[in-house]
């Protein structure tokens, strides 16, 4: 799977379980280490956990399994590296703390437009 394709199939997980501030950071240009940054901020250490997990999840039942992980002790910054890919989710205070985006303000952000998948529509009414 192409990196790009990961970076969104990722983020759209995330999205799914409620992840806030969601950015998709194509970093390719500026590191050998990975080609897009993930990153995403959850309301609690539980729900940073959560969304982890859901990504891990979600991508292993497409046939993409992480290569690693790391901070799921402390739960405030958990680190999935699918290689080409790594994913950041953090607590608010972490996510401040750490501020990657601006750590990585050289990085190409992906707009939310090519990633979000629309609301689904509301039913009409029945009259």
């Amino acid at each position: 799977m192409e990196s790009k394709e990961l970076a969104i199939r990722l983020a759209r997980a995330l999205d799914a379980k409620k992840a806030r501030n969601i950015r998709i950071l194509r970093v390719h240009d500026l590191t050998t280490v990975t080609d897009y940054f993930v990153i995403a901020t959850g309301t609690s250490t539980t729900h940073v956990a959560a969304l982890a997990d859901e990504a891990d999840f979600q991508l292993g039942r497409q046939g993409v399994n992480v290569l690693r992980t790391e901070g799921h002790e402390g739960k405030r910054w958990i680190l999935l590296d699918y290689g080409s890919v790594i994913v950041h989710v953090f607590t608010p205070e972490a996510h401040d703390f750490y501020d990657l985006e601006h750590l990585w303000a050289d990085g190409e952000p992906l707009p939310e437009s090519e990633w979000r998948q629309p609301e689904p529509a509301e039913p009409a009414e029945q009259q």
